[in-house]
């Protein structure tokens, strides 16, 4: 396949899937609601206020490790956080006192949409990553449970109950064999997989040419991104008043949270509804996405509607707490934090 028919397929699977279409032309035509609640709350940024305890409300730019401090421990896989000034020696020494074991996840300790994120097997990889991230990351401990979450919670600071808004499952993107074709002709016969081919074949630990036996599944990108190729299935259908309860329990700990996607991997479904055996992998704030709406089947225009819910939640949240005396984020903090942001990014080369 030469490189011109490689630009055409990419183009035509991401011209009709809308999941694929630029972030911007997603979010236009519920835009115009998000001006009307700008305009009610007096400010462009009233986003800010949705979490008074997280950077920016959870928006952009904030600090994931910073954000762990505000969960209980029980709750989330052993994490460190390595600063642009650590050397090697001073890493691998973090690691031992952490008791972590590689397999680990690295992450840079801001960004979004899965920038960054990496699988580490061993310290030569783990030097190979320091190079190309000058940047504060995160190493995580690696959590092979077998299902992953997003559950999006929401709650005003003067309510007692919450509501959960979104749940999905996420299936990480992968391929089945069988018995006849090598994986890299199984990766061209999957748009999402297709998609993903660079990054794929980046990957040391992917043989392309291995022919996978009948019903064999092999993943390819162990994270659950969607911008790495996951799949969101819409799981709302599991949201009923023990998992609530489990997540208001949760959230109450985390002060100064009231709007934000929780993703997790736990055992199983009956796990994930008790809260037991379940690992937070991430708490994105008001920058997440109610995952849901990513699934295959909905349409541009239902994901519309829950946009549009996702955008007054937030809203009511951040009013409530700015009539507290939370301040909204000025025109200048915005442009600085973009500044730093757009810096930030340029030392990631992963």
């Amino acid at each position: 396949m030469n490189n011109l028919t490689i630009k055409l397929k990419r183009a035509k699977i991401k011209i009709f899937t809308w999941e694929y279409w630029p972030i911007w032309i997603v979010y236009f035509p519920v835009s115009f609601y998000y001006v009307y609640l700008a305009i009610k709350a007096r400010s462009f940024f009233f986003f800010s206020a949705s979490n008074p305890s997280i950077e920016n409300g959870g928006m952009f730019f904030e600090s994931k490790s910073k954000i762990f401090d505000l969960i209980p421990s029980e709750f989330y896989p052993k994490t460190i956080l390595i600063n642009e000034t650590d050397t090697n020696d001073k890493i691998v020494k973090k690691i031992e006192i952490a008791d972590l074991q590689f397999p680990v996840i690295a992450k840079p300790d801001r960004g979004e949409r899965g920038i960054g994120v990496k699988k580490i097997y061993s310290t030569n990889d783990l030097d190979a990553y320091r190079n190309l991230v000058k940047v504060p990351f995160l190493i995580q401990e690696y959590i092979d449970y077998p299902l992953e979450f997003s559950v999006f919670y929401s709650r005003l600071p003067s309510e007692k109950k919450g509501r959960i808004i979104s749940v999905a499952l996420k299936e990480l993107l992968a391929v089945t064999g069988d018995g006849k074709l090598k994986i890299s002709d199984l990766i061209h016969l999957k748009g999402r997989a297709f998609l993903q081919i660079e990054k794929i074949k980046k990957d040391s630990k992917i043989n392309l040419n291995e022919v996978l036996k009948k019903g064999e599944k092999r993943i390819l990108v162990p994270y659950g991104n969607h911008s790495l190729g996951a799949t969101f299935l819409n799981y709302n259908h599991i949201i009923e008043d023990e998992l609530i309860d489990t997540f208001d329990i949760i959230s109450k700990q985390i002060e100064g949270f009231y709007f934000g996607r929780f993703d997790l991997r736990c055992t199983s479904f009956e796990d994930l509804r008790k809260g037991k055996n379940i690992a937070i992998l991430e708490l994105n704030g008001a920058g997440a996405e109610p995952a849901h709406m990513y699934d295959p089947n909905f349409s541009f225009f239902r994901a519309q509607l829950v946009l549009t819910k996702y955008f007054k939640e937030m809203y009511l949240a951040a009013a409530e707490n700015h009539k507290s005396g939370v301040q909204y984020m000025t025109f200048r903090e915005f442009r600085n934090i973009r500044k730093a942001e757009k810096e930030f990014k340029q030392k990631i080369k992963v």
